[in-house]
C-alpha cells in the first residue's frame, strides 16, 4: 500500500483547515456574549441559542423548511428511479433529450429559474403555494438523483436479474427484492443530497416563497439584511449540529461507505 509523503499530507491538512475554518468560527460566534459578531474571549453563553427558540419566525421556518425538503427529496427520488432505469436500460426515440431535460437544471442559473419559476406560478395563479414550491425544488434536486441512479445502475450486473426471473419471478418481484436491494446505495445517497440541496436553497426560493412558506435561508437572508448580530451564527451552529449529529448516526447504523461509494 502507497502511503503519502509528507508534503501530501501537509497539502491534505490545509485543504482540510480550510474547509473547516470557517465553520468552527461561526460555531465559536454563536456562544458569544456581546452583542456584535465576535468571538468569545470574555466567556460563553447561551443567549443567541435562546434567542433562536423564542423567534417564532425561524422555528416556523426551520419546520418548512423540514417538510419542504423531505418532499421533495422523497418525490425526486420516486421520479428518478424509474427515469433512470429506463435512459439506462433501453434504446428509444428521444432517449437523449430525456436524459437531458433531466439534468439541465444542474447548468441553468437558479437566479433565472427564481424568475421563470415566479412568472409560471403568477399565470396559473399557484403564488404562494406550499405545494407548487416543493414541485419546484423537485425540479433542482432531481438530477442529484439521477446522476447517482444511472451510476449505479451502468454499474449493475444484471445477471442476477436475469436469475432470478428464470426461477419464475415477475418483474415487481425481481425489482423489489432484487434491483432496488442492489442499487439502494445510490437511491439512499441520491436522496442525502437532494435532501441537503432543498435544505440549502436560497437564491430559487427567494422568488417563489410566501410569508407563510418562508424557508430558512430565506428567512436568515430577511433577517440579515435588517441587523447582524450572533443569532445568525447561532442558528447556523444549530443546522451544522444537527447536520453532523445526522451524519454521524446514519453512518452508525448504515454506513456511509455502503451510501455514498456502494461498499459492503
Amino acid at each position: 500500500m502507497t502511503r503519502n509523503g509528507p508534503v501530501a499530507l501537509f497539502f491534505h491538512a490545509l485543504v482540510v483547515i480550510f474547509m473547516l475554518a470557517p465553520l468552527a468560527i461561526v460555531c465559536l460566534v454563536a456562544f458569544t456574549p456581546e452583542n456584535t459578531l465576535s468571538l468569545p474571549t470574555k466567556g460563553f453563553s447561551l443567549r443567541w441559542f435562546e434567542a433562536v427558540f423564542h423567534h417564532p419566525d425561524f422555528v416556523q421556518s426551520f419546520w418548512n423548511s423540514l417538510w419542504l425538503a423531505f418532499l421533495a427529496a422523497t418525490l425526486a427520488v420516486a421520479l428518478a428511479v424509474p427515469a433512470s432505469l429506463a435512459i439506462t436500460r433501453w434504446e428509444f426515440p428521444g432517449r437523449g433529450f430525456l436524459n437531458a431535460l433531466f439534468l439541465s437544471p444542474l447548468i441553468i442559473p437558479h437566479l433565472v429559474l427564481g424568475v421563470a419559476m415566479l412568472r409560471l406560478f403568477a399565470v396559473i395563479g399557484a403564488t404562494g403555494s406550499f405545494g407548487w414550491l416543493v414541485a419546484a425544488h423537485i425540479v433542482i434536486v432531481t438530477p442529484y438523483v439521477m446522476r447517482l441512479l444511472i451510476a449505479a445502475i451502468s454499474g449493475f450486473d444484471r445477471s442476477v436479474e436475469q436469475a432470478a426471473f428464470s426461477l419464475g419471478a415477475s418483474e415487481a418481484t425481481v425489482f423489489r427484492r432484487v434491483t432496488l436491494p442492489m442499487i439502494l446505495p445510490g437511491v439512499t445517497g441520491g436522496w442525502l443530497i437532494a435532501f441537503i440541496n432543498s435544505f440549502d436553497e436560497l437564491t430559487m426560493s427567494i422568488f417563489i416563497t410566501s410569508p407563510s412558506t418562508v424557508t430558512l435561508p430565506v428567512r436568515m437572508y430577511m433577517y440579515a439584511t435588517e441587523s447582524i448580530d450572533p443569532m445568525m451564527a447561532a442558528v447556523s451552529a444549530l443546522i451544522i449540529g444537527i447536520t453532523a449529529v445526522a451524519v454521524l448516526l446514519l453512518d452508525r447504523v448504515y454506513g456511509l461507505d455502503r451510501i455514498l461509494v456502494g461498499q459492503h
